[in-house]
């Protein structure tokens, strides 16, 4: 079979272009979590906000996307698990679950697993459907960050929105725009559709 005309089976996310083994999908979690925990030290203050911009959403969206749900949100656990246990990966080297931003963290493990089944049904593969999946983590985020955020700051609803939510509404469009063509890129590169 020819590269141009190579499909990929039903169901496959990039990260099953590699020999299956245990040992790949145990890299592939841990690899996952450090990306992410990477990724929160990206970090930049955002002014009347307690929560600053990261890239910690963006990476675990992506590690969702490209692992699938399972290995997905067992990176997420790790990179949760790792953090409470003291482990300064949270965003500005945060670490523990008493951060006001915490419940952000909770929602990425959600929303790692929600765009990995997503990826799984093909969302990964055009520019158009990968946006919607990425709208659709960043709202799982959100819909736990936010009430969160509101109880451990002591913030009306409203005060959570406007510091936790609409600050940040323009950074995750580009954080989409950039997913719409990363993951559909990739898998042109392989050869796959």
């Amino acid at each position: 079979m020819s590269t141009a005309t190579a499909t990929v089976r039903p169901g496959e996310v990039l990260a099953d272009l590699l020999p299956a083994s245990r040992t790949r999908d145990i890299a592939l979690v841990l690899g996952g979590a450090v990306l992410t925990g990477l990724a929160a030290q990206l970090s930049v203050p955002v002014p009347g906000s307690p929560v600053p911009v990261t890239g910690q959403t963006f990476a675990a969206l992506l590690v969702g996307t490209a692992l699938g749900a399972r290995r997905g949100f067992l990176s997420l656990a790790l990179y949760v698990l790792a953090g409470v246990a003291g482990l300064p990966w949270f965003a500005e080297g945060g670490s523990g679950a008493g951060a006001v931003s915490f419940g952000y963290v909770l929602g990425m493990l959600l929303a790692s697993a929600a765009v990995g089944a997503l990826a799984r049904r093909g969302a990964d593969r055009s520019p158009l459907r990968m946006a919607g999946a990425m709208v659709l983590g960043e709202a799982i985020i959100y819909a736990v960050g936010v009430p969160y955020l509101a109880l451990a700051a002591h913030l009306s609803f409203s005060q959570a929105v406007a510091a936790g939510l609409t600050p940040f509404l323009i950074g995750d469009a580009l954080k989409a725009a950039l997913a719409m063509g990363a993951l559909p890129a990739a898998w042109k590169l392989t050869g796959r559709r």
